[in-house]
């Protein structure tokens, strides 16, 4: 069983790297984009750090499915 303090040790390890990565990407963008078409990047209601420490949760969790 994972105790609450292993998911919030998980949390806060994804999250930097979550923002490391984000950080990554927006620079890549900008140097291959060279054109300034409008894109969309709407914001999810969830964080991507927190929909991936529901993910490893879950894998790391004894339960088959979502459900329960």
């Amino acid at each position: 069983m994972i105790l609450k303090d292993q998911i919030t040790n998980i949390f806060v390890q994804v999250d930097d790297f979550c923002k490391e990565f984000d950080s990554q990407i927006k620079q890549m963008k900008l140097q291959t984009l060279g054109d300034h078409k409008k894109r969309r990047n709407r914001k999810s209601v969830m964080s991507d750090s927190e929909i991936i420490t529901i993910m490893i949760g879950f894998h790391l969790g004894a339960h088959k499915t979502f459900k329960h």
